[in-house]
């Protein structure tokens, strides 16, 4: 390679051009080669390329497997960490009940209307006109249940029930049956709608509505505040709504 040493000392050694020369030289130990600096910049050159190819290599392979060689935003994959780690799960404050018979607890509750037990049959199958939600309405170590029964043929309410968690069962806290009703949990409030009619008003049209929200103090459900809405079709026929609050 030119300007790559010999090792060579005395005369008869020519140099290869300005700044580059052969030989031992001062502070060189006999025998090592030195570098001229094109030589040097060449060197240094393959080297960053180098480099430069090993880092690409690894970014080109990290991307084939899913990583980029820094964390990734967003969740893992289950088997992004050796071991397929994963998070443990949090539980829950409240229990959910999963496996309540919301029918056999409507039947079986003494303090339910027969009118309303007659009405609890199947539609079709084995399906029952039955709503069922689960929320914290007492305040209790287990969710409450809310259970709305319904007609089968156009899905009036005709009553609605609080059960709440009493040792191995469940007790009945609260039932309102004025037809047509309907409860629902509101951020740990119980409302309760109860749809108003006029005369000729059919069943899909009511004239308004009754809107009741409880909340459970010192042991029972008790009134909070009480908002009637009156509906209008005079309006592109479709419903135009007034607000009364009490």
């Amino acid at each position: 390679m030119r300007g790559l040493g010999t090792g060579a000392t005395g005369p008869g050694v020519p140099h290869t051009g300005p700044g580059t020369r052969t030989g031992t030289g001062a502070g060189t130990p006999k025998g090592a080669s030195i570098l001229s600096a094109p030589t040097r910049r060449a060197f240094q050159a393959v080297i960053t390329a180098t480099a430069v190819l090993a880092a690409l290599t690894f970014f080109v392979s990290a991307c084939a497997t899913g990583g980029t060689g820094a964390r990734d935003e967003g969740p893992a994959g289950a088997d992004a960490v050796a071991g397929k780690l994963r998070s443990a799960p949090v539980p829950s404050v409240y229990d959910t009940p999963d496996d309540v018979d919301a029918v056999a607890l409507v039947r079986d509750d003494p303090g339910v209307a027969p009118s309303v037990k007659r009405a609890l049959k199947p539609c079709v199958g084995d399906e029952y006109p039955v709503d069922v939600s689960y929320g914290d309405l007492t305040d209790g170590n287990s969710d409450d249940v809310v259970v709305n029964v319904m007609t089968c043929s156009d899905a009036v309410g005709v009553g609605s029930y609080v059960y709440r968690e009493a040792g191995d069962g469940y007790r009945n806290v609260f039932r309102a049956e004025e037809s047509p009703v309907y409860a629902e949990i509101d951020r740990g409030d119980l409302v309760v709608t109860k749809q108003v009619y006029k005369k000729d008003d059919p069943v899909t049209s009511p004239s308004g509505e009754n809107v009741i929200t409880y909340r459970w103090t010192a042991g029972r459900f008790a009134l909070e505040y009480r908002t009637h809405n009156e509906y209008s079709g005079a309006v592109d026929g479709a419903d135009a709504q007034t607000t009364a609050a009490n």
